[in-house]
């Protein structure tokens, strides 16, 4: 649970937002109502802060100062104020702050306390800026980290993909216009080839005075687009608009495309995304290699301990698998079957693999509320014969996982095994 400071020294917005806080229920705050009792509780709290709700005129302190001695806590801040200017938003947010937000009503207070919400989420995000001035760049990336997110930097187009390539949690590019080597339409083109907008977010930036530059940048695939220089609010809410539309989209597909029971890819995605491998692989000449994964005696333990055991069994053993084979494709196929697609791997090399998830998975019990643990061993059929499609392929293996089973289970069979 994450545990904020609350400092605020009205007793009715003190209500309010302990309201909203609770309704979260992942939220644990600690309120002081004034400099004194804030500066207490970061002393001996500090370190188990993840953030702070900070109003700027307390009693004994009148001119913001809470905002100071919380951001030299190390701790994120998010400014409540009552009144609002020009002049005093530059000066709030030229120290550091998270966001600006205005007393204005419930809505106010929920989107503070949703705002803490987005930091922890934005933790788990990367961000890639690709922009040829230094300058630009370390400002650009001082804005993101505020808001939580991991970043990574380019000069260049080239660069860039680059950078994608070797660091797969990038979810947002942020790109320049102009820049040596590829520009930022080019960098767009060539990233929608291979990401599209439920992988990738993409922000087009230039200082350009061009009208039709947005157009441009949208129309070959990015999501968004900002003149230079922006406000820093407005880049923060066109950040969040597309993380979330992101982060949305994702659900939808996870709802579609995960299985509802382990949260690993269904059958439905498997041959979707697998149908893309397996012609990649075909037209380049490169190998590989389908298997089929069948737990043994599966319905036996149900009809023994109960279909809630058997549910958390197949859990666990999705878990390993996915663990194990996270750089291939892994989908249950529906009760206790699993498909796995492994391009560049020869049936030599695949079978030797999931001979050796055979060994993790005899070796990890599931232990019951009583202690019993129950061991659980799998079958499977492996095959580099890719037939004339896809489905021949998981047919092939199909037949093999047959063999195996046929001859005793707690086997893998392979093209080159006589059974």
């Amino acid at each position: 649970m994450k545990r904020i400071l609350v400092v605020e020294d009205s007793q009715l917005v003190t209500k309010i937002v302990k309201h909203v806080v609770k309704q979260q229920g992942d939220i644990e705050a600690v309120f002081a109502t004034n400099f004194a009792e804030a500066k207490a509780v970061l002393a001996n709290e500090q370190d188990t802060l993840f953030a702070a709700l900070t109003d700027l005129n307390l009693p004994d302190a009148p001119d913001g100062e809470v905002v100071d001695l919380v951001l030299d806590a190390g701790v994120p801040v998010i400014v409540l104020t009552g009144s609002y200017d020009d002049e005093r938003r530059d000066k709030i947010l030229s120290k550091g702050i998270v966001d600006y937000v205005v007393k204005e009503g419930r809505y106010s207070y929920e989107y503070a306390v949703g705002m803490v919400q987005r930091l922890e989420r934005n933790q788990s995000l990367a961000v890639l800026v690709v922009d040829d001035s230094a300058t630009s760049r370390r400002y650009i990336s001082e804005l993101l980290v505020r808001q939580g997110f991991k970043v990574y930097t380019a000069a260049n187009g080239k660069e860039a993909i680059k950078v994608i390539l070797a660091h797969e949690d990038v979810s947002l590019v942020i790109t320049d216009y102009h820049m040596p080597e590829m520009d930022g339409v080019e960098l767009v083109k060539n990233l929608r080839h291979k990401y599209g907008k439920s992988d990738l977010v993409i922000i087009g930036l230039s200082g350009q005075s061009d009208k039709a530059l947005s157009a441009k940048f949208i129309k070959n695939g990015a999501n968004d687009f900002l003149i230079k220089p922006f406000n820093y609010e407005e880049f923060n809410c066109r950040v969040r608009h597309n993380v979330e539309s992101l982060e949305l989209i994702r659900q939808i597909r996870d709802a579609t495309f995960k299985d509802y029971l382990t949260g690993i890819w269904s059958r439905r995605y498997f041959y979707e995304r697998g149908e893309l491998l397996y012609s990649d692989a075909v037209t380049a000449g490169k190998p590989i290699a389908a298997a089929i994964i069948d737990l043994d005696h599966f319905r036996r333990l149900n009809d023994q301990y109960g279909h809630e055991v058997g549910d958390c069994l197949l859990v666990q053993v999705a878990e390993l698998l996915q663990q194990a084979l996270k750089r291939f494709l892994v989908a249950r196929a529906g009760g206790e079957e699993f498909f796995a697609l492994l391009p560049g791997l020869d049936n030599d090399q695949a079978q030797s693999l999931i001979s050796q998830v055979r060994q993790i998975v005899s070796a990890r019990p599931l232990v019951l509320d009583d202690g019993t643990e129950l061991y659980c061993t799998f079958s499977a059929g492996v095959t580099n014969l890719v037939g004339n499609s896809l489905d021949d392929q998981i047919a092939k293996a199909d037949e093999y996982l047959i063999r195996a089973k046929e001859a005793g289970r707690d086997l893998v069979v392979g093209d080159d095994d006589d059974f």
